[in-house]
């Protein structure tokens, strides 16, 4: 299946999710290894199963109704984090596919209503992700999560995909009740590790995500494996296809780092 913007980016309501970065981006320090790593669910999770549900389970108008659920999906995030009505994720989803099913007069059985919902915790895992997270851990570099999904949902695919000794710690925006990119969402990540924003580099699939990661001030890198454009005119620290780039990424600033600090001992 070839890749293209539209079927990965939960791009509707993007103007909403701007309400909620700021203006500016404080400068973030490019020089410096990181001392964790915050992976969105996607960078790891590939999301075309989902696409893939709906077309096996719906006969009438798959892709419309599939266009319609992804986008509706952040969208309602938005709107209940901004009208201070929390819900989670997968509340949202279901909202979203009741609305998307709505729209379009689609009957679903209550057991394929179930399988569509249940796609979002069946991901598969990227094919690279296994040699990059190797290669991450053999730099001694704590990785985790933090993601709009949920924990329960993160765990799931985590164990479906045999991954769940390789992360270190799995952050949903549910702790705090609201979503990305929210900069209180962003926080967690530096209260639950105790470190210093600078100190953690984010991983982001989604550009507004990128916007949002970078507006906070979190050292970023954007795993673009669809080509899409900067959002905002914010671009991350660092970007590339697929996640061999990130993991070059961080050698090249560890190995910056490491010659920042011989010649400031040589001064």
């Amino acid at each position: 299946m070839n890749l293209n913007r539209r079927d990965f980016l939960f791009a509707g309501g993007c103007a909403m999710a701007s309400m909620a970065i700021a203006k500016s981006a404080p400068k973030v320090e490019t020089v410096g290894r990181p001392k964790a790593i915050l992976f969105d669910a996607f960078p790891i999770f590939d999301p075309r199963s989902v696409k893939s549900a709906v077309e096996q389970r719906v006969h009438d108008a798959p892709a419309e109704l599939f266009e319609l659920w992804r986008n509706r999906i952040f969208e309602f995030q938005w709107l209940h984090a901004l009208s201070s009505q929390y819900v989670d994720f997968e509340t949202c989803v279901v909202e979203a596919l009741d609305f998307a099913t709505a729209t379009l007069k689609v009957d679903l059985s209550s057991s394929e209503r179930q399988n569509l919902v249940g796609a979002f915790s069946s991901l598969k895992a990227w094919d690279d992700v296994d040699e990059a997270l190797t290669a991450l851990a053999a730099s001694n570099i704590r990785t985790g999560f933090l993601s709009n999904m949920t924990e329960r949902m993160l765990r799931t695919n985590l164990q479906r995909n045999d991954l769940a000794d390789r992360f270190d710690f799995v952050l949903s925006t549910d702790r705090v009740r609201t979503f990305k990119p929210d900069p209180r969402a962003y926080e967690l990540g530096c209260e639950a590790l105790k470190v210093a924003k600078s100190d953690v580099l984010f991983v982001a699939f989604a550009g507004w995500d990128v916007a949002g990661a970078k507006a906070f001030g979190f050292p970023t890198y954007w795993v673009n494996r669809t080509g899409a454009h900067s959002e905002f005119g914010m671009r991350a620290d660092g970007e590339g296809t697929d996640l061999r780039g990130l993991v070059r990424f961080v050698h090249e600033r560890s190995d910056a780092a490491a010659l920042y600090g011989d010649c400031a001992a040589a001064r």
